[in-house]
């Protein structure tokens, strides 16, 4: 049995279990349709199939992952008509968001805004794939968390979880990570309260990240499960 995971309660796996699939799907090492064998989960972190069960049920409740029948668990596959609706989710949530974001939002707060868009560029410049996938969407999460709204954020961070996998599945090969020089331009705008401007200027970026999917394909890619668990469960 794993060492670690005797030593953790049923709970604390479950947690864990659910932190490592869900960080290795949203940096794309775990892909849609990926199978998530029952038996490879429960031997990596020593536990039943039972606990690893409960974990893809949180995650299944999460539509991060689906079950099918007689065949287990896998990554979630969104369909077309269900990722245009996650994208009218997310620009529903951001542009309510901002609009109390430019009403709320101090100095100290843009400044460390300003920060995240520095790193941003450094990651971006860099060949580091799966740092870009890890950065894609926190700017996002970061400015909305200035609204000071827990329940509009947490649905934010549960929209953006299901369009990570959208990515994965519909975007265009030669389409770039969410940029950094709209997110300075967004923050500009809020740090002038110029709410108007800055809602423009998400929209217009919400349609730029819209227009790098092909909303018409899907694309598959197969991984080994057990390398993959290994990487990300150290992180957990």
């Amino acid at each position: 049995m794993n060492e670690r995971g005797s030593e953790m309660s049923g709970d604390d796996v479950v947690v864990r279990i659910c932190d490592t699939l869900s960080e290795a799907i949203a940096e794309g090492a775990l892909r849609p349709g990926m199978k998530l064998p029952e038996d490879v989960i429960g031997a990596h972190f020593g536990v039943s199939r039972t606990v690893v069960r409960g974990a893809i049920a949180v995650l299944q409740r999460d539509h991060i992952v689906e079950r099918k029948r007689n065949r287990g668990a896998f990554v979630a596959e969104p369909g077309i008509e269900e990722a245009r609706a996650l994208l009218e989710a997310r620009r529903a949530l951001e542009l309510l968001m901002l609009e109390r974001v430019c009403e709320r939002a101090d100095p100290e707060r843009i400044a460390a805004l300003e920060e995240l868009t520095i790193e941003e560029e450094r990651i971006h410049a860099a060949p580091d794939a799966a740092a870009k996938s890890r950065l894609a969407g926190r700017f996002h999460v970061e400015l909305a968390r200035l609204s000071g709204n827990a329940v509009l954020l947490e649905l934010l961070e549960k929209v953006l979880a299901r369009i990570s996998l959208v990515d994965a599945l519909y975007r265009r090969k030669n389409g770039d990570q969410c940029g950094a020089d709209h997110h300075r331009q967004i923050i500009g705008a809020v740090a002038r309260g110029d709410k108007a401007d800055a809602i423009a200027l998400m929209s217009e970026h919400l349609d730029d990240l819209e227009n790098r999917l092909l909303l018409d394909e899907a694309q598959g890619e197969s991984h080994n499960l057990t390398a993959v668990l290994e990487r990300f469960s150290a992180r957990c």
